[in-house]
């Protein structure tokens, strides 16, 4: 059976917010019920699982998704709509999104304005508050494609997501485990040996510590390594931190709270359609995450596609 053009798929991790999701769902259940909002709800179990529930629930016809969880849950519902669409010619724009933020971290939402509550973002999905979200699709090696929701980036980027993904793994969820992760990489940093090239020009090459590219604003618990970005106006943001002194790095680290990072001497920033990172050895083939995840390799390319999906803001932002 067709669902109603209204009802929402809710994807729910267990997993997230150190053991609250479930309590907190059930609060957000009754408030759903309430306002006679009509919902299917499910559990993930497994890494990745919400990519295949969303493509699903994409097939089946539903058109209003809401992941119950932290941003990479955020991440997996929006890749597996996106594929869903790449794959069976389906419209990005005909889907409404929404998180219910429970995570750690729970970045996306900030660029947004959403607030950090369950009971607030039920009261955005009933009055219908929604804005557009530029798509950016990643290719990389073997043909993998991936869509990035936030933000993404290598050296620095990547090396603090692995490390923080252990410390999950591990059970740490203090908000200081990003800050201190980005500490130990700065100290052990390495640089690696990269060309960057946006809107087919060559912006850099050589040596280079750190390259986020941006859809939104915020990562690693409210850092702004883009903070020039916005999630509609068709351009990727890209920050590049070639090799500097140590002690220009360290300097520099209020500036990523502060949003005038872009401002520091020796960094490079620039705002595009198009990005590709190549290595230039093998011993540069840095690993490239996406929203929280570590998706590829380089050598990496970034698209804006030109198409938008609607996603949950604050009325303020609509």
């Amino acid at each position: 059976m067709t669902p109603s053009n209204n009802t929402w798929y809710v994807i729910v991790n267990p997993y997230s917010g150190s053991g609250k999701t479930m309590s907190l769902w059930s609060e957000a259940q009754h408030k759903l019920d309430a306002l006679g909002i009509d919902y299917q709800a499910i559990l993930t179990n497994h890494k990745s699982h919400a990519t295949s529930l969303a493509s699903a629930a994409a097939r089946q016809g539903y058109r209003r998704i809401l992941a119950v969880g932290g941003d990479g849950t955020l991440h997996e519902v929006f890749n597996g709509v996106l594929h869903w669409c790449r794959e069976a010619g389906g419209d990005p724009e005909d889907f409404y999104l929404g998180v219910a933020p429970i995570g750690s971290g729970n970045d996306w939402i900030k660029s947004l304005g959403v607030p950090n509550d369950i009971d607030a973002v039920i009261d955005l999905i009933s009055s219908g508050s929604f804005v557009r979200e530029d798509v950016v699709r990643i290719e990389s090696e073997g043909g993998c494609v991936c869509y990035m929701a936030n933000i993404g980036g290598v050296g620095f980027d990547s090396r603090v997501c692995e490390r923080v993904n252990r410390l999950k793994e591990a059970g740490h969820r203090s908000r200081m485990i990003y800050l201190n992760a980005l500490r130990h990489t700065i100290f052990h940093a390495r640089p690696f040996q990269v060309l960057i090239s946006t809107d087919g020009r060559e912006l850099f090459q050589g040596p280079c510590y750190s390259v986020a590219f941006g859809n939104g604003q915020y990562s690693g618990g409210g850092m702004r390594q883009v903070p020039l970005a916005r999630m509609d106006d068709g351009l990727l943001d890209v920050m590049v931190v070639p090799k500097l002194p140590l002690r220009t790095i360290v300097k520099s680290l209020p500036r990523l709270f502060s949003g005038d990072l872009h401002k520091v001497e020796g960094l490079l920033y620039v705002q595009c359609r198009e990005v590709s990172l190549a290595p230039l050895d093998k011993d540069s083939a840095e690993l490239l995450e996406v929203d929280g995840e570590i998706e590829a390799r380089l050598p990496v390319r970034l698209v804006m596609t030109g198409r938008q999906i609607n996603v949950i803001a604050r009325p303020e932002r609509v």
